[in-house]
């Protein structure tokens, strides 16, 4: 900001000089009025000692006349331009009001109407950001100073999801749709964020949100896989095999998340009792076991003994996978309670929190386990983790929840 600054005081100066030059030049027109003011009082001086000397008898009256006229010609020559400079001297005040005001009346109108915050926030985006928080920052600082960018909004919602914020990105995405209209594909990305901002409790709002997704795109697929994921959770298996049979038809032949859809089927029909059926693929490949897709990893969860007495069977425990180098949101959940304790659970892609990601799409993962009295999945009292591991590791992970969530100071 201080190159702008610094034009600002440079074009500020031009402006001033237009105003003071004339003023300085009504000064040097005072000093030549003063100057035609001495020029009279001695004409006239002079005329008064003529007159005496006359009266004295010492100058004849033609001597008087002489000395007069020479008088008047010295006067004259004294005095000659003084009325334009008179002229230029009128209206010294105004210009001087005029060279205080206008800075002070230019420095507020700027910061009334002017766009420094815009400018500074376009030089930061030009700036690689040291960590997420500050880009986090610089989101939110364009919305405030752009509150009608839809893409600000949209690049804010996106990264409140990643950041496993979602109620704050259900508010952006409320904005954006304000913005930019009711499209389905950000209906979509709403509901789905008010769907974890709520806890994984499906509501009213969501059923309308992706029914109006649907309607104006039947492909939409973050509704259709969040729609899937709604049943399977209800327990309305055969609901979450129709919506995800439905996705997994929209989804091209090489998108890798097809495998995870699959394997989300094959779970739903063996809750149903059906066997594990064969999916072909659309490119004509060879049918691949659905249920076998993506074996997963196995996690043995245990709680310390020490903290037994510190926890009740009914407490809800989340076991899942995230990212060493990615986004932070989970990429596999499973839900226990304390009772099931100690247990083995499979962690795989068929866990998928969403379709886009996926354990397999990742060299390593850290593993958690979080005790939550309130069923809060974000937050609890307990928790354990694991070293990072792949997810193609085929030994058993050991995972002991032994330490607070928040360190005691």
């Amino acid at each position: 900001m201080i190159d702008f600054w610094i034009g600002a005081s440079l074009l500020l100066l031009v402006a001033l000089a237009f105003l003071l030059v004339p003023v300085l030049r009504g000064h040097r027109a005072q000093a030549e009025e003063d100057r035609t003011s001495l020029n009279v009082a001695l004409y006239e001086e002079r005329l008064a000692e003529l007159a005496a000397q006359q009266a004295a008898g010492t100058l004849t009256p033609q001597q008087f006349e002489a000395g007069r006229a020479d008088a008047a010609r010295e006067l004259l020559d004294d005095t000659e331009g003084g009325e334009t400079h008179r002229i230029s001297n009128l209206g010294r005040a105004i210009p001087l009001i005029a060279a205080i005001l206008v800075p002070l009346l230019g420095y507020g109108l700027y910061m009334h109407w002017g766009a420094s915050d815009k400018l500074e926030l376009a030089r930061e985006f030009t700036e690689q950001p040291g960590s997420m928080a500050e880009m986090i920052g610089r989101l939110e600082r364009a919305v405030k100073a752009q509150p009608e960018s839809t893409e600000a909004w949209y690049f804010l919602a996106r990264t409140y999801m990643n950041q496993e914020r979602p109620a704050d990105a259900a508010g952006a995405y409320e904005q954006v749709v304000k913005l930019a209209g009711r499209q389905p594909d950000i209906l979509g990305q709403w509901a789905q964020a008010l769907y974890f901002a709520e806890d994984r409790q499906w509501s009213a709002q969501m059923q309308s949100l992706t029914d109006e997704a649907l309607k104006g795109d039947p492909h939409e697929v973050t509704s259709l896989g969040l729609l899937g994921i709604a049943a399977y959770e209800d327990e309305r298996f055969e609901e979450a095999i129709g919506y995800w049979e439905r996705l997994v038809a929209t989804l091209p032949a090489e998108d890798p998340s097809r495998e995870a859809i699959q394997g989300g089927i094959a779970r739903a029909r063996e809750q149903m009792g059906e066997p594990s059926v064969a999916v072909q693929s659309d490119s004509g490949d060879a049918a691949v076991d659905a249920a076998v897709v993506a074996p997963g990893m196995s996690v043995d969860v245990r709680l310390d003994a020490k903290l037994a007495g510190e926890v009740q069977p009914t407490d809800a425990v989340f076991v899942f996978a995230r990212a060493v180098s990615g986004p932070p949101m989970p990429l596999a959940v499973k839900r226990l309670t304390v009772a099931d304790l100690p247990a083995t659970v499979n962690l795989s892609d068929a866990d998928a929190m969403t379709p886009q990601l996926r354990l397999s799409n990742f060299e390593q993962v850290r593993l958690f386990a979080r005790i939550s009295r309130s069923g809060d999945a974000t937050r609890g009292e307990w928790q354990g983790r694991s070293e990072p591991v792949a997810p193609s590791d085929e030994d058993t992970i050991k995972l002991t929840i032994d330490q607070p969530e928040t360190p005691k100071p």
